[in-house]
């Protein structure tokens, strides 16, 4: 048996005579870029995250950096983040003229640890970025009295996390702007590149239409230069439709999450630690193992798809050397480098496949 890591065309085959007309009205009235598709889906995602404003953008690394812009992040400034997660969060960053500073994250979630955040805060601090790793909501409420206290943004990097929730609220509006990302294999994803902002704060709202669209609040009136990032219509057409559906996708996730955590209870792997706070919504299923690197070639010779999410930790790529940092510096978050294994994680994963999965990593262990 051959278990791919995601399938995206046994989602489509189940949503196609749902995608396909959807698409076809964006073609026959051309509202490609704009349009009422887009203003749709905004108005439905908004709803969906509990947020007065959502504004759709072409990536979830350009909802990074335009919040980082909107809310006041720019060059000589530094931003609080966690070094086990894609390069997108520190881009943008860097992109808006800031310097990333990284804090080391909870064994448990691999999520930013709060109570290292206030000794990385300097007089240069603007913002803090937390990562809800893997789609469990980072610890929000110690991150947003911090940030209270001390003047500073809070920008979510939810672009794996599309429908968690903290303590029964959704993220993406708990902090001042929260990024989404529609990369296809998201748990709600585009048919190419996508990204949302979310935010309550309307003047953050305004300010991100802007840079979004070329600085322009109407046709040939520009008030700042900004940024070509606007979401197209077949995107939105595709993504409305399927926001319909993440419920029910986010409870079968979560029910192949259990199954296989209850399979995996007695061997000798480590399974994922759902908060006391959080509902995770398992965009990644991660096990932890001293013998990752093994395991992973031995699941692929038993036609098991596995990933490594992130076998190198960002304070040590070459492209953070400037950074100073070295090993060491965040151990914990250099240990899930070493040891996180994700197995196949998707809606339609049957139980015969997690049977498979699970029965390759016991023949190993």
């Amino acid at each position: 048996m051959n278990v791919p890591f995601v399938d995206l065309k046994a989602q489509y085959a189940q949503i196609r005579d749902q995608i396909n007309p959807a698409i076809q009205e964006v073609m026959d009235n051309t509202s490609f870029v704009g349009g009422p598709q887009l203003k749709a889906f905004e108005e439905q995602f908004a709803t969906f995250c509990e947020a007065k404003h959502a504004i759709g953008v072409s990536s979830g690394t350009a909802a990074l950096h335009v919040a980082l812009v909107a809310t006041g992040t720019g060059p000589g400034d530094e931003v609080i983040t966690v070094p086990n997660t894609f390069i997108a969060t520190t881009e943008a960053i860097t992109m808006a003229g800031a310097r990333p500073v990284f804090v080391d994250v909870d064994p448990e979630s691999h999520n930013i640890d709060v109570c290292k955040i206030e000794e990385a805060i300097t007089p240069k601090t603007k913002a803090i970025l937390p990562v809800h790793l893997y789609g469990q909501p980072a610890d929000m409420e110690p991150i947003m009295e911090i940030a209270g206290r001390r003047g500073l943004a809070v920008v979510e990097d939810a672009c794996q996390a599309h429908g968690a929730k903290y303590k029964g609220k959704r993220v993406g509006a708990l902090g001042h702007v929260g990024c989404f990302s529609f990369y296809p294999g998201k748990n709600l994803g585009a048919y190419g590149d996508g990204g949302m902002l979310v935010t309550n704060d309307t003047k953050i709202a305004e300010m991100v239409r802007l840079l979004a669209n070329h600085g322009r609040a109407e046709k040939n009136k520009h008030s700042l230069e900004g940024f070509n990032y606007r979401l197209d219509g077949i995107q939105a057409a595709v993504l409305s439709v399927k926001l319909k559906h993440l419920a029910d996708w986010t409870d079968r996730r979560r029910h192949n999450a259990q199954r296989y955590s209850e399979l995996l209870r007695d061997v000798d792997v480590i399974t994922p630690v759902e908060k006391e706070f959080a509902k995770h919504v398992f965009h990644l299923y991660i096990i932890t193992s001293n013998r990752r690197d093994a395991l992973a070639e031995h699941l692929r010779s038993c036609g098991v798809a596995v990933g490594l999410h992130y076998p190198i930790a960002l304070h040590l790529q070459q492209a953070y050397a400037h950074l100073g940092y070295g090993q060491g510096s965040f151990p914990v978050a250099e240990q899930c480098a070493e040891q996180v294994l994700s197995l196949p994680m998707f809606a339609e994963l049957t139980e015969e496949q997690i049977q498979h999965v699970v029965n390759g990593i016991k023949k190993f262990v």
